[in-house]
C-alpha cells in the first residue's frame, strides 16, 4: 500500500472512504474550500423557511439530541435563538461521567426541557463487548441509540422536527459527494450512516442471548411512522457556518464545564467529556487507521487557519503517538473494563487483533512491537509522512 498524508491537513489516507484531488488534497479540505463560498445568509434563510414550513405545536416544535457537550448546548443556544420550543433528548452514555452529568444539568438549569433515557446496563455492557470483540468498537450502542432514541420521541410526541449538528460526512471528508453534501438526514443517511456499522441488530438476539423486546432502545421506528408525521431530521451544519471551537466558547459561556487540562488521548479540554469509554473508542481508531482524536482535531484547526500545519505536525508526534488508554477522564482503564466482565489481558488481545499489520511493526501480523505504554509502533513508512 502507498501511504499519502493530506498536502493541506493531516489526513492519511488509511482513512476510511477519504478521496485526495491531483494535487494531493484531502475531501475535508476542499470541501471546507467550497465551504467558504457559500452564502450563510441565505442558508440562514432556507432555515427560517424550512421552520416557517412546520406544523407548528403548541408543546414542542423539535427535538435536539444532546450530550450536554459543546455542540449540542450550542444547538439548543441556536434554536431558541430562532424562536423553537426544543425538547431535549438524551441516551444515556455507557460510562456517564460526572463532567457528562453536570453539562446535562446546566441545560435543564439554563431553560430547556429534557428527556434522558437510560437503557438497560446489562443489555448495555453485553453490546459493548460485543461491539469491541466483533468490530472492534466498544461505542457501537451508544452510537446506534444517539440516533434511535430522538427519533422515536420525536414519532411518539409527533413533533415535526429533528437538529442534529454538523453532517460528519461533510465535516470530515466521506467519499460519497451526495451524503456530504445532504443538508437533510434521510432513510438512506441512516441505514448507511446511522450507527449499525455493518452489523444488523436482527442477529444479536441469537448471538448474544438478548430477548428481542430488550433491544427496542436500538431499533428505529418503521419508515411508516416517520412519514406518518412528516419528520424532517436536518443537519444545522448546513445552515450556518459550523465551527466546534466557537461552539465550545459559546457553551463554557452558557455555563458547560470542561475538564480543565487536557484529555487523555487529545490536545483539547472541552470535547468528549461524557463518557468513560471514548478513549477506547479513539484507541481503536488508531488502531485500524493509525490516526486518532488528535489528528481530527489539528486537521480541523489547520483547515480553519487556527494553527499553522508544521506546528501542527510537530503537536500530533508528541500528543499521538503514545495514545493507549490506561485512563479517561480520570478513570482507570481496568474500572472502565469491569462492567463489560473483561481483564486487561483480554482488553489487549483484543487490541491487537484488530489492529492493522499493514501500518504498524510486526514479525507475525499477530503480535506487534510496542511503546512502554502499551501502543503499537507504527512502520518507518507511515512515520516518515510527517517529517
Amino acid at each position: 500500500m502507498e501511504f499519502k498524508l493530506c498536502k493541506k491537513c493531516l489526513l492519511p489516507n488509511t482513512k476510511p472512504d477519504l478521496l485526495f484531488n491531483d494535487e494531493g488534497v484531502c475531501s475535508a479540505c476542499y470541501r471546507y474550500e467550497n465551504r467558504k463560498k457559500i452564502d450563510w445568509e441565505n442558508r440562514k434563510e432556507q432555515f427560517q423557511e424550512l421552520l416557517r414550513s412546520l406544523n407548528r405545536s403548541e408543546s414542542w416544535d423539535c427535538v435536539i439530541p444532546v450530550s450536554g457537550g459543546k455542540d449540542s448546548t450550542y444547538q439548543a443556544l441556536l434554536a431558541r435563538e430562532y424562536g423553537l420550543k426544543p425538547l431535549l433528548v438524551s441516551s444515556t452514555t455507557c460510562d456517564l461521567t460526572k463532567y457528562g452529568y453536570e453539562n446535562i444539568e446546566n441545560l435543564k438549569k439554563i431553560g430547556f426541557d429534557h428527556i434522558q433515557f437510560s437503557p438497560r446496563k446489562d443489555v448495555r455492557a453485553k453490546l459493548n463487548r460485543f461491539g469491541l470483540e466483533q468490530v472492534g468498537d466498544i461505542s457501537w450502542p451508544e452510537h446506534l441509540a444517539l440516533f434511535t432514541i430522538p427519533i422515536t420521541i420525536a414519532v411518539k410526541f409527533r413533533i415535526p422536527l429533528v437538529i442534529w449538528g454538523e453532517n460528519s460526512q461533510d465535516e470530515y471528508g466521506a467519499g460519497d459527494q451526495n451524503a456530504a453534501e445532504n443538508k437533510l438526514l434521510t432513510k438512506e443517511w441512516l441505514e448507511e450512516f446511522g450507527g449499525l456499522n455493518g452489523m444488523r441488530l436482527s442477529d444479536i438476539p441469537q448471538l448474544l442471548d438478548i430477548p428481542e423486546s430488550h433491544l427496542y432502545p436500538y431499533s428505529y421506528p418503521t419508515f411508516e411512522e416517520i412519514d406518518s408525521i412528516g419528520l424532517k431530521s436536518i443537519f444545522l451544519g448546513s445552515f450556518f457556518d459550523w465551527n466546534g471551537l466557537n461552539n465550545a466558547i459559546v457553551a463554557q459561556a452558557h455555563g458547560m464545564v470542561t475538564y480543565g487540562k487536557k484529555i487523555e488521548g487529545s490536545i483539547v479540554d472541552y470535547e468528549n467529556l461524557d463518557n468513560h469509554q471514548n478513549g477506547i473508542h479513539d484507541y481503536f481508531k488508531y488502531l485500524k487507521f493509525g490516526f486518532g482524536r488528535v489528528t481530527d482535531i489539528l486537521s480541523t484547526l489547520i483547515r480553519r487557519g487556527t494553527i499553522p500545519r508544521n506546528i501542527a505536525k510537530q503537536l500530533l508526534i508528541k500528543n499521538e503517538r503514545k495514545c493507549y488508554p490506561s485512563s479517561h477522564l480520570g478513570k482507570k482503564l481496568e474500572e472502565i473494563l469491569e462492567p463489560l466482565n473483561m481483564s486487561k489481558k483480554e482488553f489487549d488481545d483484543i487490541c491487537d487483533m484488530h489492529t492493522n499489520p499493514l501500518i504498524f511493526k510486526s514479525s507475525d501480523g499477530k503480535t506487534f512491537d510496542k511503546y512502554d505504554d502499551g501502543t503499537p509502533i507504527l512502520i518507518k513508512e507511515f512515520l516518515d509522512l510527517y517529517k
